[in-house]
């Protein structure tokens, strides 16, 4: 094979330095290598996407790759491949000319081909007295076998990518269907909740589901279903138990009071002793901990938080506990009530919780009263944070639909 030689293209097709560098990386195959054509031409074919190429092109390189004779790529071998236009359009399933000459182009400039053209432009070998191939002059193969294994990768990369898709709309769907399902059975037997917000919620994330969802945009709004789904079976598992409805209600109707309480003192007692609050049947049933609601759905309920984060940002849950520390010197929040959230809650729900604190601080006056009385309600069992982000997500959304209209 002859490699480390750089030749231009004949006519008017123009040099590039890119391809230049192409023709000189063929001198770096690895002695001895070899690849099967047809596995390499596989491999193209499903990374098509990422190459660039579309499915007249992967017809074409078909077709070159039946005018070599082996199975077998080898860097030891002459893998330059000369038919005519005529046998290359006819072996390309009857290809016009001009669509034949801008798929090879593509094939050139994706690094799959690259030309060898002769002082006349003309393809063709020549054979010594042997009848050996001693030069010729056509499309020149050999990018198939030093970017093999690249290809490869490519392929594993896309199917995988390719699967993960198909599983996360999968999770999607029946997540949909068990949401729909459990809403509509509970409005239907009269359940308690504001079932028509739940719907409303359920149509918003279903309208987001683009026509064409990407892996990013699927697990996104998998995400903001499945805590969803956890709210509504929440809520259905709590009338399981009609002896707590009336205490967690008159609970619920005093945490709304205090959070808009004159009296700060009144709402940040030195300890939780001082409540004389007792543990209802939950808190002592009790036994695993708040599960973190997803970064980027807390980002997007609580964006004012990212300001405190370093650099003005916010890219991990590192960074918004951060933060967090820092919001909650902001809002006047002591340091042993921010402590005491986050042995209830765990470091990044109590750092999820300052920050809905945050959005929320124009109607709250004492946040450390707020925040410790969500504190004794996460040690309850009685408090989960998905319907507070929810709510500001929803509030975020018309106030961006307002915004824009």
């Amino acid at each position: 094979m002859q490699t480390g030689n750089v030749t231009t293209p004949f006519g008017r097709r123009p040099m590039t330095l890119a391809l230049a560098r192409r023709q000189v990386a063929l001198a770096d195959i690895k002695q001895g290598k070899t690849a099967d054509k047809w596995k390499v031409f596989r491999d193209a074919s499903a990374a098509m996407n990422v190459l660039g190429i579309q499915s007249n092109s992967l017809a074409v390189l078909d077709a070159l790759l039946s005018f070599y004779p082996h199975n077998e790529l080898r860097q030891d071998a002459k893998l330059i491949v000369f038919p005519s236009n005529a046998q290359l359009s006819l072996r390309a399933h009857g290809m016009a000319g001009a669509t034949l000459r801008r798929h090879i182009a593509v094939l050139v400039e994706a690094g799959l081909i690259v030309r060898k053209d002769s002082a006349n432009g003309k393809r063709y070998a020549r054979k010594d007295q042997a009848g050996e191939i001693e030069n010729a002059f056509g499309f020149d193969l050999s990018p198939l076998l030093a970017r093999s294994e690249e290809l490869a990768m490519l392929a594993q990369q896309v199917m995988a990518e390719r699967a993960a898709l198909r599983n996360a709309k999968e999770a999607l769907t029946i997540c949909r269907r068990d949401v729909r399902k459990l809403i509509t059975a509970a409005m239907e037997e009269g359940a308690d909740g504001d079932w028509q917000a739940a719907e409303e919620v359920y149509v918003a994330l279903v309208s987001r589901i683009p026509r064409v969802p990407t892996l990013d945009a699927i697990k996104a709004t998998l995400d903001e279903m499945q805590l969803l789904q956890q709210e509504v079976v929440n809520r259905l598992e709590i009338q399981q138990f009609p002896e707590n409805n009336s205490t967690n209600a008159a609970h619920t109707e005093r945490h709304i009071q205090n959070s808009k309480s004159e009296s700060p003192n009144e709402l940040e007692p030195c300890s939780r002793n001082e409540q004389g609050a007792k543990p209802s049947i939950i808190s002592q049933t009790r036994s695993e901990p708040i599960k973190a609601l997803p970064l980027s759905m807390v980002l997007r309920a609580c964006p004012t938080i990212a300001d405190y984060g370093p650099g003005g940002t916010i890219g991990s849950w590192r960074d918004l506990m951060s933060a967090g520390v820092v919001v909650r010197s902001v809002l006047g929040v002591s340091p042993s009530a921010y402590q005491d959230a986050c042995e209830a809650m765990g470091p990044e729900n109590a750092a999820t919780a300052i920050g809905c604190i945050l959005e929320r601080m124009n109607t709250i006056n004492s946040a450390g009263g707020y925040l410790r009385d969500l504190t004794r309600r996460s040690e309850r069992g009685e408090f989960s944070l998905g319907p507070m982000v929810m709510s500001l997500l929803k509030a975020n959304g018309q106030e961006s639909m307002r915004a824009g209209g």
